[in-house]
């Protein structure tokens, strides 16, 4: 642990020393610059000045910071400690010494990694990542981590540091479009009913309020086919969909039902077959990229990929 720097001498901090940490100093310099404070502080509470003001406007200068700075990082700039900025960002500190106040309010918001920020897209990027069979040490290592820090974010640990955030990008792209050889993994997120890399894209992922989107239609009776017949873990909006379906249909008689749930069942086994097919010819014929064919088939690039996975061409006879 590193020792923290002596006050200069004359000041009053050096003079007056601090309890268990440092005795007083006695030198002359330190004499005369506690007798200048102590006079100065006799004189202001004559006057009636104070030397604090209400916290207010620093504890929301320091939330402000918060967003983009660790709390170490916020004090080392203020000169003071992180433990004590937090009594002020909490608001158990209603008062603090002018000094304090104009040392917090000079600070610059300096993006760092220190800082937490919610976990929602770490979470289903190493969540994504067991679907793929990827453990938790094969992640760790790609993020350059350990696996003490990947092991709450797959339990759902609501926050983490920026920096290691960045670090699971980094594996997940490394990662996500590769098999892992974990079947333990793969176990338990089947079981959890975790979504896979390809029913997430870099716009939603990270989105709280977004859904996977496992087949390209969730949220649909269509949709709710397709995890059934692709055996993927049904999604609760597929499954919702698929009972407003048949509570839509309760007038029509069993035989009627049947027919109605065979005709859906044959029609969302032959889209993603058509999608997959249709994006083939597209990038054969128009030489477009998949991502440029997933933009003019209306669907995500990864939705296609997975589509194209699980609708091989037919070798030619």
């Amino acid at each position: 642990m590193a020792t923290r720097a002596l006050p200069p001498h004359g000041s009053y901090a050096r003079a007056n020393g601090s309890p268990g940490y440092r005795p007083p100093c006695k030198c002359e310099p330190c004499l005369i610059g506690r007798r200048a404070a102590k006079k100065r502080e006799r004189v202001n509470r004559q006057l009636g000045r104070t030397n604090h003001c209400d916290a207010t406007q620093a504890r929301t200068r320091l939330n402000q910071l918060n967003q983009v700075m660790g709390w170490e990082d916020i004090a080392k700039a203020a000169a003071t400690s992180a433990a004590h900025l937090r009594e002020i960002a909490s608001g158990r500190l209603p008062r603090i010494k002018k000094t304090t106040h104009s040392k917090i309010m000079g600070i610059q918001p300096t993006p760092t990694g220190g800082q937490y920020i919610d976990a929602t897209r770490s979470i289903r990027q190493v969540r994504a990542l067991q679907t793929a069979g990827h453990s938790a040490e094969a992640i760790a290592a790609a993020a350059s981590t350990n696996r003490s820090r990947i092991l709450p974010l797959l339990n759902g640990y609501p926050r983490l540091r920026r920096s290691l955030a960045t670090r699971i990008d980094t594996a997940y792209e490394a990662l996500a479009t590769r098999k892992g050889d974990s079947t333990r993994s793969r176990n338990r997120a089947h079981r959890e009913g975790w979504a896979p890399p390809g029913a997430w894209d870099d716009d939603t992922i990270g989105n709280p309020a977004a859904h996977p989107e496992w087949t390209g239609a969730c949220g649909t009776d269509r949709g709710y086919w397709m995890h059934a017949l692709q055996k993927l873990p049904m999604c609760d909006r597929c499954e919702q969909a698929h009972q407003d379906w048949l509570t839509e249909r309760e007038h029509l008689t069993p035989a009627e039902r049947n027919r109605a749930r065979f005709r859906a069942r044959v029609g969302a086994s032959q889209r993603e077959a058509d999608l997959a097919h249709d994006a083939r010819e597209l990038i054969r014929v128009s030489g477009l990229t998949t991502e440029q064919a997933a933009e003019r088939l209306a669907v995500t690039r990864q939705h296609l990929q997975q589509a194209m996975l699980r609708h091989p061409e037919e070798a030619a006879a």
